[in-house]
């Protein structure tokens, strides 16, 4: 299966990636076809969190899957604005499938251990931010002339995005309580 393929190569770039080979590119299709790929994995791979998640409560109906799929593609939302963010205060040309289709990627990663890890408790979470914030500066690093500071930027202001997002979501989405 092609998606199952697509998936190994991924993993096989991004053991490169994080080791700094110069072949890492080799295993990622940066075309809008390889974006719609990862994407379509990552929203399968949301799919089975949400499943997952719901094991003691039951399945939500399609409306509450609907919503939760939306909120998981938030993260792709926060990559996305990331990456532009950075291209635009630096002004440059950086393709962005370069960085969104290996970054989309490591979101299913990040899905992946973040439901795992959630079961452990919240501290432990704390790890999987720090992981996450080293895979996306070494992305930037390879995939980028970006210089250290950029890249380390770049790799904090998404995580910063990708933990916020949720948070402010959730406040936004419990009207405030009356005072006594």
């Amino acid at each position: 299966m092609k998606l199952w393929a697509a998936l190994a190569n991924a993993f096989a770039g991004w053991i490169r990636i994080a080791r700094g080979d110069a072949d890492w590119r080799a295993h990622f299709a940066f075309t809008a076809p390889g974006l719609v790929t990862a994407i379509l994995i990552y929203f399968f791979f949301a799919f089975l969190a949400v499943a997952f998640a719901s094991m003691n409560i039951g399945m939500p109906g399609l409306p509450g899957i609907a919503s939760a799929l939306i909120v998981q593609g938030l993260s792709l939302a926060a990559l996305a604005l990331a990456i532009q963010g950075t291209k635009a205060a630096l002004k440059s040309a950086q393709p962005m499938l370069d960085l969104m289709v290996p970054g989309t990627y490591v979101l299913v990663f990040y899905l992946l251990a973040g439901a795992i890890l959630s079961l452990i408790g919240g501290p432990v979470l704390l790890l999987l931010w720090i992981a996450l914030g080293y895979l996306l500066y070494r992305l930037a690093r390879v995939a980028t002339t970006w210089s250290l500071g950029i890249s380390l930027a770049f790799a904090v202001l998404t995580v910063l995005l990708l933990v916020g997002m949720p948070v402010t979501l959730y406040m936004l989405s419990n009207p405030a309580t009356p005072p006594i």
